[in-house]
């Protein structure tokens, strides 16, 4: 066990700085994406979001969804089971657990 302990704390320093060269282009990467992507809408973008949605639901009541290509349809449904996702995580944040809520 002291040999294990001796070598990991001879190992350690360069093993930190191998991490830390290999996270910083990935963490750059990460922040500028996070920088366009997570942004809230500003307010000009709302119209045309609501226009988006009013479109969705105009097209499920006439059923032009028979129409979508099945490239269309199946972005439509990784978005819908992103949205899906995101709720639940959000569940579990708020709920402060994955199974049930204390009661």
């Amino acid at each position: 066990m002291a040999k294990f302990v001796h070598n990991f704390a001879e190992k350690a320093p360069g093993l930190a700085s191998a991490a830390v060269t290999y996270s910083k282009p990935r963490l750059a990467t990460f922040w500028q994406y996070t920088n366009v992507e997570l942004v809230p809408p500003t307010p000009a973008e709302l119209p045309a979001a609501i226009q988006s949605a009013k479109k969705i639901i105009q097209s499920a009541k006439t059923g032009s969804l028979k129409h979508l290509t099945v490239k269309e349809a199946v972005l439509n449904g990784l978005v819908a089971t992103e949205v899906w996702m995101w709720f639940y995580v959000v569940e579990i944040i708020g709920k402060r657990g994955i199974i049930g809520y204390d009661v």
